[in-house]
């Protein structure tokens, strides 16, 4: 017969319950005052203001500075407006010298407004700051009526546009529009439910609900972006990119290789999401790095180069002879200038972008390695970043039997792919051979202090480890001996980079006219903390990238490598 317990072991258990229950009274408490703080205390201010129809609210999107201290990129905030019921009103005219002290409006229309004694409500004025509330709220007159809402407010204005998107109303509906906004939909969003239910119902009734729910569709996001970083990036698009060479738009991304966090991602033209519909043309809502599609140009010849070499059928010192041009399926390919070089090494194909190097390096590939090589980097499929619309390259050509496709796919022509895409694939041939999944959201915070950090997927090798490092050490002797004749060499740190020129693509034909500039590079170019893809649209008085695009690259990097405190490497 089993022994029931003692005294001492029913005390026992009688304490931990009591425990139990005081913890979760503590945590409830806890959850009241902070947590939904806000909920409670938007109510006892209702009490003094008219709430419209319904209390908008959404979760908080935070940038994450350097130090992992967090600030606000996307909050909501009260939102007023001053409204008179005429009933009320005894004297027009001296209501409206007192209201002047506090509010712009238009005084005669006020009083015409006053006058209507058939009316009980006339908006005065909209979006009054808690300043301006404060000394209406003070004058204690009658007929005044202080309507109360919430609205989305981004303090950083442009910061981070593309990624962050805007909330806007479809109808009835309330709900995120581009960027994280939309992704993350889901987890902002607040339906009122949780402040409106009894705890102690929830406890008693559901307690697995009221306590350890970790509320995936109520959450906070926690961005990678860095404001510092982002603000530095935007300004030198916008700067020495954009208005510099009178272009038609300029973006980049900075990301690490390793881990596929982005701590900057930017585009200009941009727009502010607290005006966004001051927009004219709402085609500047599109985020080019994701969901705009490229032919990329010669920054691909790298990750050609690499093929050939983690495959084993060229190395650096692997000659061939440069006649200047090909032809292939009767069509003549040319070097940028048209010009041979006699028998040179592979690396002189980074070193001056010769397109018969890349040519020569997938025909000892073959078709078929060639091909998976490329499918391997990612081309052609989703990266799985965390913002909406991403769009997909196009590499079909490479399923093609003719020997042109592949010719020209090898140097970055014939085939597309978008900036995310791209900068994946590149960060291949500086983390050691891996493919990253980028990302824009390191993790979701919940309530009662529960969060879910970033978990990557999908990740795989691609290249071999030895040969990361060497295409890294040749794209480093890019940067120390052939880009801009070895000018950008920095004594202390090593660079690996690669400039690019494409046309581009205008309903299925290549402009005469105009062209896309695009630069990588990553530093330390052997233990890289960064990757940046800058490209710019159209720019004007300068014919390749290399002149368009170093200087902007250089300024970034010193940038970084100073602001994040990078110990030399040489």
């Amino acid at each position: 017969m089993a022994k029931k317990g003692g005294p001492l072991e029913n005390v026992w258990f009688l304490n931990v319950g009591v425990l139990l229950v005081a913890l979760v009274l503590v945590a409830k408490l806890g959850y009241v005052q902070i947590a939904r703080g806000e909920v409670y205390r938007d109510k006892a201010e209702r009490q003094y203001t008219l709430p419209s129809g319904g209390s908008f609210d959404r979760g908080t999107i935070f940038f994450s500075e350097k130090t992992g201290r967090t600030i606000s990129a996307a909050t909501v905030i009260p939102d007023y407006t001053l409204a008179i019921d005429p009933t009320k009103v005894v004297n027009p005219a001296a209501l409206a010298d007192k209201l002047a002290a506090y509010v712009t409006f238009d005084r005669e229309d006020l009083i015409a407004r006053a006058s209507r004694k058939g009316d009980q409500y006339e908006e005065v004025a909209k979006h009054l700051s808690e300043k301006e509330i404060a000394g209406i709220k003070a004058l204690g007159e009658k007929g005044v009526i202080l309507k109360k809402d919430k609205k989305r407010f981004y303090p950083g204005n442009k910061t981070a546009a593309h990624v962050l998107g805007f909330v806007g109303s479809n109808g009835d509906t309330i709900s995120g529009r581009y960027g994280l906004e939309r992704y993350y939909n889901e987890t902002l969003v607040r339906t009122g439910d949780d402040a409106s239910s009894s705890f102690f119902a929830d406890l008693f009734l559901k307690p697995g609900k009221a306590i350890l729910s970790d509320r995936e569709r109520e959450g906070d996001l926690v961005t990678t972006i860095e404001p510092t970083v982002q603000g530095m990036l935007e300004r030198v698009l916008t700067d020495d990119v954009l208005k510099k060479y009178d272009a038609t738009g300029a973006m980049g991304i900075i990301m690490n290789p390793k881990t596929g966090e982005i701590y900057a991602m930017g585009a200009t033209p941009s727009f502010d999401p607290n005006n966004f519909s001051k927009e004219k043309n709402q085609g500047v809502f599109v985020n080019p790095l994701v969901e705009g599609v490229y032919e990329m140009g010669s920054i691909i010849k790298p990750l050609t180069v690499a093929a050939g070499i983690d495959a084993g059928v060229v190395t650096a010192s692997t000659t061939f002879d440069d006649k200047g041009f090909r032809i292939v399926n009767t069509k003549r390919i040319s070097n940028y200038d048209g010009k041979a070089r006699g028998v040179v090494p592979v690396q002189e194909i980074l070193n001056q972008s010769l397109n018969t190097g890349t040519m020569f390096v997938m025909e000892r590939l073959g078709k078929d390695r060639f091909r998976s090589y490329f499918k391997a980097y990612g081309l052609g499929e989703e990266t799985g970043i965390d913002l909406p619309n991403e769009g997909v390259g196009q590499i079909g050509n490479l399923d093609s039997p003719r020997d042109i496709e592949y010719a020209t796919a090898s140097f970055g022509q014939g085939v597309s792919m978008t900036p995310i895409e791209t900068i994946r694939a590149l960060s291949v041939l500086a983390n050691g051979g891996v493919l990253v999944t980028p990302h824009v959201v390191k993790r979701t915070e919940y309530g009662l202090g529960l969060t879910r950090d970033f978990v990557p997927g999908g990740e795989r090798r691609v290249l071999k480890k030895e040969t990361s490092e060497e295409i890294s050490r040749m794209l480093t002797v890019v940067v120390d001996k052939a880009l801009l004749g070895g000018t950008l060499k920095q004594e202390h740190y090593s660079i690996a980079a690669k400039t690019g020129t494409a046309q581009l693509v205008e309903n299925g034909v290549y402009s005469k006219s105009d062209y896309l500039h695009t630069f990588f590079g990553y530093f330390p170019s052997y233990d890289p903390k960064f990757i940046v893809f800058l490209a710019v649209k159209n720019p004007r008085g300068e014919q390749y990238a290399s002149h368009t695009l170093s200087e902007p690259f250089m300024q970034i990097t010193k940038f970084l490598l100073n602001y994040y405190e990078i110990p030399p490497d040489r």
